[in-house]
Protein backbone atom coordinates (compact mmCIF):
# COMPACT_ATOMS: atom_id res chain seq x y z
CA UNK A 1 0.00 0.00 0.00
CA UNK A 2 2.78 2.43 0.90
CA UNK A 3 4.64 1.51 -2.29
CA UNK A 4 1.50 2.09 -4.37
CA UNK A 5 1.02 5.58 -2.96
CA UNK A 6 4.70 6.48 -3.37
CA UNK A 7 4.88 5.52 -7.06
CA UNK A 8 6.02 8.23 -9.43
CA UNK A 9 3.87 6.98 -12.31
CA UNK A 10 0.17 7.79 -12.34
CA UNK A 11 -1.94 9.38 -9.64
CA UNK A 12 -1.62 7.44 -6.37
CA UNK A 13 -5.19 8.39 -5.48
CA UNK A 14 -6.44 6.73 -8.66
CA UNK A 15 -4.31 3.69 -7.96
CA UNK A 16 -5.71 3.39 -4.42
CA UNK A 17 -9.27 4.09 -5.58
CA UNK A 18 -9.11 1.26 -8.12
CA UNK A 19 -6.58 -1.18 -6.60
CA UNK A 20 -7.90 -4.58 -5.68
CA UNK A 21 -5.14 -4.80 -3.06
CA UNK A 22 -6.63 -1.88 -1.09
CA UNK A 23 -10.12 -3.40 -1.23
CA UNK A 24 -8.88 -6.80 -0.07
CA UNK A 25 -6.65 -5.29 2.60
CA UNK A 26 -9.56 -3.39 4.18
CA UNK A 27 -11.88 -6.36 3.90
CA UNK A 28 -9.47 -8.89 5.42
CA UNK A 29 -8.40 -6.51 8.20
CA UNK A 30 -12.06 -5.89 9.06
CA UNK A 31 -12.72 -9.64 9.17
CA UNK A 32 -9.70 -10.25 11.43
CA UNK A 33 -10.55 -7.45 13.87
CA UNK A 34 -14.26 -8.27 13.93
CA UNK A 35 -13.54 -11.92 14.73
CA UNK A 36 -11.31 -10.81 17.61
CA UNK A 37 -13.82 -8.21 18.84
CA UNK A 38 -16.77 -10.62 18.68
CA UNK A 39 -15.34 -14.02 19.57
CA UNK A 40 -11.99 -13.49 21.31
CA UNK A 41 -11.82 -10.42 23.53
CA UNK A 42 -15.16 -11.01 25.33
CA UNK A 43 -14.20 -14.62 26.16
CA UNK A 44 -10.82 -13.46 27.38
CA UNK A 45 -12.34 -10.66 29.48
CA UNK A 46 -14.50 -13.20 31.27
CA UNK A 47 -11.58 -15.56 31.84
CA UNK A 48 -9.27 -12.78 33.01
CA UNK A 49 -11.68 -11.12 35.44
CA UNK A 50 -9.73 -9.86 38.44
CA UNK A 51 -6.41 -9.78 36.56
CA UNK A 52 -5.83 -6.07 35.90
CA UNK A 53 -2.56 -6.41 33.97
CA UNK A 54 -4.03 -8.80 31.42
CA UNK A 55 -7.25 -6.77 31.21
CA UNK A 56 -5.15 -3.67 30.51
CA UNK A 57 -3.55 -5.56 27.63
CA UNK A 58 -7.01 -6.31 26.21
CA UNK A 59 -7.94 -2.65 26.62
CA UNK A 60 -4.80 -1.73 24.68
CA UNK A 61 -5.65 -4.20 21.90
CA UNK A 62 -9.14 -2.73 21.58
CA UNK A 63 -7.78 0.84 21.64
CA UNK A 64 -5.33 -0.08 18.87
CA UNK A 65 -8.18 -1.51 16.80
CA UNK A 66 -10.11 1.73 17.34
CA UNK A 67 -7.12 3.81 16.18
CA UNK A 68 -6.89 1.93 12.88
CA UNK A 69 -10.38 2.60 11.52
CA UNK A 70 -10.06 6.40 11.45
CA UNK A 71 -6.86 6.04 9.43
CA UNK A 72 -8.58 3.72 6.94
CA UNK A 73 -11.42 6.23 6.67
CA UNK A 74 -8.96 9.10 6.22
CA UNK A 75 -7.19 7.24 3.40
CA UNK A 76 -10.53 6.62 1.68
CA UNK A 77 -11.59 10.25 2.14
CA UNK A 78 -8.27 11.50 0.75
CA UNK A 79 -8.49 9.13 -2.19
CA UNK A 80 -12.02 10.39 -2.93
CA UNK A 81 -11.02 14.08 -2.63
CA UNK A 82 -9.89 15.22 -6.06
CA UNK A 83 -8.21 18.26 -4.50
CA UNK A 84 -6.03 16.42 -1.99
CA UNK A 85 -2.31 16.32 -2.63
CA UNK A 86 -0.39 13.04 -3.09
CA UNK A 87 1.81 13.83 -0.08
CA UNK A 88 -1.28 13.82 2.15
CA UNK A 89 -2.13 10.32 0.97
CA UNK A 90 1.48 9.24 1.41
CA UNK A 91 1.53 10.57 4.96
CA UNK A 92 -1.71 8.79 5.82
CA UNK A 93 -0.55 5.48 4.40
CA UNK A 94 2.73 5.83 6.31
CA UNK A 95 0.79 6.56 9.50
CA UNK A 96 -1.51 3.59 8.88
CA UNK A 97 1.43 1.28 8.22
CA UNK A 98 3.10 2.47 11.43
CA UNK A 99 0.00 1.96 13.55
CA UNK A 100 -0.61 -1.48 12.06
CA UNK A 101 3.01 -2.57 12.53
CA UNK A 102 2.90 -1.40 16.13
CA UNK A 103 -0.38 -3.18 16.77
CA UNK A 104 0.76 -6.44 15.18
CA UNK A 105 4.04 -6.36 17.08
CA UNK A 106 2.20 -5.70 20.34
CA UNK A 107 -0.23 -8.51 19.56
CA UNK A 108 2.58 -10.93 18.70
CA UNK A 109 4.91 -9.90 21.54
CA UNK A 110 2.35 -9.81 24.35
CA UNK A 111 -1.23 -10.71 23.45
CA UNK A 112 -0.58 -14.10 21.82
CA UNK A 113 1.05 -15.47 24.97
CA UNK A 114 -1.93 -14.35 27.06
CA UNK A 115 -4.34 -15.78 24.49
CA UNK A 116 -2.49 -19.11 24.48
CA UNK A 117 -2.54 -19.26 28.29
CA UNK A 118 -6.18 -18.24 28.60
CA UNK A 119 -8.50 -19.74 26.03
CA UNK A 120 -9.26 -23.36 25.40
CA UNK A 121 -8.89 -25.04 22.00
CA UNK A 122 -12.68 -24.99 21.71
CA UNK A 123 -12.78 -21.24 22.36
CA UNK A 124 -10.02 -20.69 19.82
CA UNK A 125 -12.00 -22.75 17.32
CA UNK A 126 -14.94 -20.40 17.89
CA UNK A 127 -12.69 -17.48 16.91
CA UNK A 128 -11.55 -19.35 13.79
CA UNK A 129 -15.16 -20.23 12.96
CA UNK A 130 -16.22 -16.57 13.34
CA UNK A 131 -13.33 -15.51 11.11
CA UNK A 132 -14.27 -18.13 8.52
CA UNK A 133 -17.96 -17.13 8.57
CA UNK A 134 -17.07 -13.48 8.00
CA UNK A 135 -14.69 -14.34 5.16
CA UNK A 136 -16.56 -17.27 3.65
CA UNK A 137 -17.33 -15.49 0.39
CA UNK A 138 -13.65 -14.84 -0.29
CA UNK A 139 -11.82 -17.61 1.59
CA UNK A 140 -9.62 -18.72 -1.35
CA UNK A 141 -8.22 -15.20 -1.78
CA UNK A 142 -7.98 -14.59 1.96
CA UNK A 143 -5.98 -17.76 2.56
CA UNK A 144 -3.72 -16.98 -0.39
CA UNK A 145 -3.27 -13.41 0.89
CA UNK A 146 -2.34 -14.63 4.39
CA UNK A 147 0.17 -17.11 2.97
CA UNK A 148 1.56 -14.79 0.27
CA UNK A 149 4.97 -14.24 1.86
CA UNK A 150 5.03 -17.32 4.09
CA UNK A 151 7.84 -19.83 3.95
CA UNK A 152 7.18 -23.34 2.64
CA UNK A 153 7.25 -24.51 6.28
CA UNK A 154 4.74 -21.81 7.28
CA UNK A 155 2.42 -22.73 4.42
CA UNK A 156 2.54 -26.40 5.36
CA UNK A 157 1.93 -25.60 9.03
CA UNK A 158 -1.07 -23.43 8.16
CA UNK A 159 -2.54 -25.95 5.74
CA UNK A 160 -1.91 -28.98 7.98
CA UNK A 161 -5.28 -28.63 9.71
CA UNK A 162 -7.20 -28.08 6.48
CA UNK A 163 -8.96 -30.97 4.78
CA UNK A 164 -6.93 -32.62 2.01
CA UNK A 165 -9.35 -31.28 -0.61
CA UNK A 166 -8.77 -27.68 0.57
CA UNK A 167 -5.00 -28.18 0.53
CA UNK A 168 -5.22 -29.49 -3.02
CA UNK A 169 -7.46 -26.59 -4.11
CA UNK A 170 -5.06 -24.09 -2.53
CA UNK A 171 -2.14 -25.50 -4.51
CA UNK A 172 -3.90 -26.12 -7.81
CA UNK A 173 -6.38 -23.24 -8.04
CA UNK A 174 -6.52 -20.69 -5.21
CA UNK A 175 -2.86 -19.70 -4.93
CA UNK A 176 -2.23 -19.61 -8.71
CA UNK A 177 -5.37 -17.47 -9.23
CA UNK A 178 -4.27 -15.12 -6.44
CA UNK A 179 -0.72 -14.89 -7.80
CA UNK A 180 -2.13 -13.84 -11.17
CA UNK A 181 -3.99 -10.87 -9.66
CA UNK A 182 -2.58 -7.40 -10.26
CA UNK A 183 -3.28 -6.08 -6.76
CA UNK A 184 -1.63 -2.66 -6.76
CA UNK A 185 -2.00 -1.15 -10.19
CA UNK A 186 -4.64 1.18 -11.54
CA UNK A 187 -7.49 -0.63 -13.21
CA UNK A 188 -10.96 0.24 -14.34
CA UNK A 189 -12.52 -3.02 -13.17
CA UNK A 190 -11.52 -6.33 -11.66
Amino acid sequence: MARATARADGDPKTVMRTALGWVLFKKFLHIHHTAEDVALWPVMRAALAGRPDELALLDAMEAEHAAIQPLLDAVDATVADRNSRPDVLGGLTDALAGVLRGHLKHEEDEALAVIDATITPEQWQAVVDQHNRLGADDMPRMLSWVLEDASAYGIEAMLSSAPPSARALYRSEWQPAYAALDLWHERSAW
